[in-house]
């Protein structure tokens, strides 16, 4: 019994370094790839969860706001309208 607790003491910290450790090289990839980074044509302004397999999404696109319907069998566009003007201190 005192082997198996030596054990998890030492294992647990162990794993949860390692899973740490994945997150921060997963995140410096994307950064150093260039995903999330950059000036993009599409914006993901806001999103909303309406079911856990539905979501609205307004996306800006070339000065446009659309909102759209994000579900398992794909996008749907649901209305369009001329994008507004940012607030100072939001972020981009």
């Amino acid at each position: 019994m005192l082997w198996y607790i030596l054990k998890l003491i030492i294992m647990l910290p162990m794993i949860g370094l390692m899973a740490w450790g994945a997150l921060k090289l997963a995140k410096k990839m994307q950064d150093k790839a260039g995903i999330g980074a950059g000036s993009k044509s599409v914006r993901i302004v806001e999103t909303t969860m309406l079911s856990p397999t539905l979501k609205l999404a307004v996306l800006e696109f070339h000065g446009r706001e659309i909102l759209v319907s994000v579900s398992r069998q794909g996008l749907t566009r649901l209305a369009e309208a001329p994008a507004r003007e940012r607030s100072e201190g939001l972020p981009q």
